[in-house]
């Protein structure tokens, strides 16, 4: 299998989130990672920037009703770096998960 796209967790910021999930949002989740591992163009419902950022996206799944957000951002290319994660409960996506994720982003440039 071709991969388009290589994704690593950075620390312990994703994997803390992941952790507390239920199997069946673990399942999409890693569904939804390796879909974009592979997929050419991957549909704004999987994968959007966040408009104001420079350079972080997030990854967008949907389990029932539950819609759960992984921020990310590139690292030489086509390496994309998994930060904090959070379930979405209102419309917007709230300023505190934004900032905390533009803060591992900094973090992470800082320490490569």
């Amino acid at each position: 299998m071709n991969f388009e796209r290589q994704i690593s967790a950075y620390k312990r910021y994703f994997l803390d989130f992941y952790e507390d999930l239920d199997d069946n949002v673990q399942k999409k989740i890693e569904w939804t990672l390796n879909f974009i591992r592979v997929t050419k163009q991957i549909p704004e419902k999987y994968f959007k920037h966040i408009e104001g950022t420079k350079g972080l996206y997030e990854i967008r799944v949907e389990v029932g009703n539950n819609i759960f957000r992984i921020f990310s951002f590139f690292d030489k290319g086509n390496l994309i770096i998994l930060g904090n994660g959070f379930q979405k409960k209102a419309y917007k996506t709230p300023k505190q998960e934004i900032e905390k994720a533009l803060k591992i982003k900094e973090e992470y440039e800082t320490e490569k």
